[in-house]
């Protein structure tokens, strides 16, 4: 069977909404991410031959290997996208990841995301369904429950049904992401299940994913919101597992990464891109002072060149 993670310890960018897109894929790569995914994306959407959810699976020109997340919940048309992802990116596809975990009102609302962890049985029968037809790994990623905690038995459902690897999120869906993420959880699920575990929520730098990787025993950490705004997470946190010294981007390193993805998402999306990088930019000003005028200015910029331009010059002014 094909290993389930590219090396022991794996460091993944969790699929987001919104953000996961081809160009910030690139940046945490490029940082040392060992494994990225898409955004989610509906399988009803891409059985119904939806245009814009099939450009969800557009791959970057240097994009060797991914991850795929898939919501639904029903078992043979989930079945059905997983042949559909298979055909379009090949020995390009990773893995294929169930999500199980969304907490978000418009997805569990359809009975999609982490309202199947009411439905574990069903969550089950969409595990083995999918495992049937995939050529690659699958995983699943959900959360400690709806609203207590239930991740265990959920686990075993899930290894049973024939899923490779998981991913937890130690909050329920209740809690959205308020509260701290209960490591403990992740410990439970890892010593109950044969199979690898990924452990996910409040790893914001290399300190936080060594403790997770030390009190749980799992066997990997996956990064979500703390990489927006800073991709070189990454290496921070390759370094920490590695035991090797990490020194932290400059203001000017930090702005030249800004800088670079405001080029790429142009050349690649055109105006329409500077108007979706408005939810990254803010984010690589954060400790700045004055950062709510610097915001402002950015949010106006028509072009990536106007931007360069800008941040190049605030450089000489403005400090942590």
């Amino acid at each position: 069977m094909t290993e389930p993670y590219p090396c022991e310890h794996p460091v993944l960018l969790a699929p987001m909404a919104g953000y996961t897109d081809v160009v910030f894929r690139a940046l945490c790569t490029s940082f040392g991410c060992d494994l990225t995914f898409t955004e989610m994306i509906s399988a009803k959407g891409l059985t119904f031959g939806n245009v814009k959810t099939g450009e969800y699976l557009s791959l970057g020109e240097d994009e060797t290997s991914i991850g795929v997340q898939l919501f639904g919940h029903e078992p043979d048309l989930m079945a059905d996208a997983v042949k559909i992802v298979s055909d379009r990116l090949g020995p390009h596809l990773f893995c294929i990841d169930l999500n199980m975990g969304c907490p978000a009102q418009k997805i569990v609302s359809n009975g999609d995301g982490s309202a199947l962890m009411r439905t574990p049985m069903l969550a089950g029968q969409i595990t083995e369904a999918v495992k049937k037809v995939s050529p690659v790994p699958v995983t699943v990623k959900f959360r400690k429950g709806w609203d207590d905690d239930t991740c265990v038995s959920f686990a075993k459902i899930l290894e049973d049904s024939g899923a490779d690897a998981l991913c937890l999120h130690p909050r329920t869906r209740m809690q959205q992401y308020r509260g701290t993420a209960d490591r403990a959880a992740i410990g439970a699920v890892k010593a109950a299940v044969r199979i690898p575990v990924i452990g996910n929520g409040d790893i914001t730098d290399g300190e936080s994913a060594l403790s997770m990787l030390k009190e749980t025993g799992c066997d990997g950490v996956m990064i979500g919101r703390a990489a927006l705004g800073q991709p070189w997470i990454f290496r921070e946190v390759k370094a920490a597992i590695e035991g090797k010294p990490y020194a932290a981007p400059v203001l000017s390193d930090r702005l030249a990464v800004a800088i670079r993805h405001a080029e790429r998402i142009e050349a690649l999306k055109g105006p329409h891109g500077l108007v979706e990088l408005r939810k990254h930019l803010p984010r690589y000003l954060h400790g700045i002072r004055g950062s709510s005028a610097l915001r402002t200015r950015l949010n106006e910029a028509k072009n990536a060149a106007e931007i360069r331009e800008f941040l190049l010059d605030s450089l000489k002014n403005i400090t942590i």
